[in-house]
């Protein structure tokens, strides 16, 4: 009767570690794999980048300097850091919607490269136009709220990339031209690299005030 017993016990503990490991196996597949150190790496360097980009190309400047406009029609320089405070957490509300929906990227390709969206932060020959409500450039009229907000979101996202295990790469973004959600992250700092080229622009007018 003992030896049956301890023959019972064991047979029970074995479909346990059993039933335990085939559970473990099949919830693998169910939890994404975290970014790359390489990923994580290349988001840090660049939203470090363009928030201190961002800060630098405003410093110091006069009223009127910040409200200089190379015409009508063009944006000055404190509305551009205004559009990116009213963008910037529509941008990151839209990233974590995507993240938390299937992944599936395997079934998808990206319409860009890494480097095509690293390139639209640099190239300004064409000019878009903004929409989607973040054209209301007005939203904050004094520089000083305005850049607080950004760099109060650029932490909080700035923390995310330092600390998170999503794997962005397996989700999609867009619905037209589909990319990952890493790349839409980078091109949210690419697109805020776009506006500081845009500020160098305006400060190089010849008609740019003095002080």
């Amino acid at each position: 009767m003992l030896f049956t017993m301890n023959t019972l016990r064991t047979y029970i503990l074995r479909g346990w570690t059993i039933l335990t490991l085939t559970v473990c196996l099949f919830a693998v597949p169910l939890f994404g794999a975290p970014m790359t150190k390489e990923d994580r790496e290349h988001l840090l360097v660049h939203f470090e980048m363009t928030t201190q980009m961002v800060a630098e190309q405003v410093h110091g400047l006069s009223p009127a300097q910040l409200e200089y406009k190379v015409s009508p029609d063009r944006w000055s320089i404190r509305e551009v850091v205004s559009h990116l405070a009213v963008a910037e957490p529509d941008y990151w509300r839209d990233m974590q919607k995507a993240l938390k929906a299937t992944p599936d990227m395997k079934e998808k390709k990206s319409a860009a490269t890494d480097a095509d969206i690293l390139w639209y932060g640099i190239d300004r020959v064409v000019h878009t136009k903004t929409g989607g409500g973040h054209e209301r450039v007005d939203t904050y009229k004094d520089l000083g709220k305005a850049l607080g907000k950004f760099q109060a979101l650029r932490a909080t996202m700035i923390e995310y990339i330092k600390t998170t295990n999503d794997d962005m790469r397996a989700h999609s973004f867009g619905d037209r031209e589909v990319i990952d959600c890493w790349q839409w992250m980078l091109e949210i700092s690419t697109h805020a690299e776009r506006h500081v080229q845009q500020i160098r622009e305006i400060k190089n007018d010849p008609n740019f005030p003095r002080k």
